[in-house]
């Protein structure tokens, strides 16, 4: 069974990005077959260097990081979403695939399951 994380909520001022991520470190030791994409706001959960403690904000953007060490390889971003935030060569958290909307559209068909946070 392939499940698919989606992303598309900034990191800041609400909970979902971290709640996702707890939800895919988690999932991640029971399924081999994870991907996840970074659509929309979601962009902004990869962006490196961001100091959420200036909005008292917790710091679990780095976390990202521990995907590969979890064997979840599959990470996917929007082209279109960075795009329409000048975001194209900016620095990440971790090793991503940019991918085109219509590629995102048919990477998440292949998802038996879809969460969205």
């Amino acid at each position: 069974m392939q499940i698919g994380f989606v992303f598309s909520t900034s990191p800041h001022g609400s909970a979902s990005g971290r709640e996702g991520l707890d939800a895919l470190l988690a999932t991640s030791a029971f399924c081999d077959t994870l991907s996840v994409f970074f659509i929309g706001d979601g962009v902004l959960q990869l962006i490196a260097g961001q100091q959420p403690q200036q909005i008292l904000s917790r710091d679990y953007i780095a976390s990202f990081k521990m995907l590969p060490l979890c064997d979840v390889e599959n990470i996917y971003v929007c082209r279109a979403s960075l795009a329409s935030r000048g975001l194209e060569h900016t620095e990440t958290v971790l090793p991503t695939q940019v991918l085109a909307l219509e590629q995102v559209k048919k990477r998440l068909s292949e998802c038996d399951r879809i969460l969205h946070f």
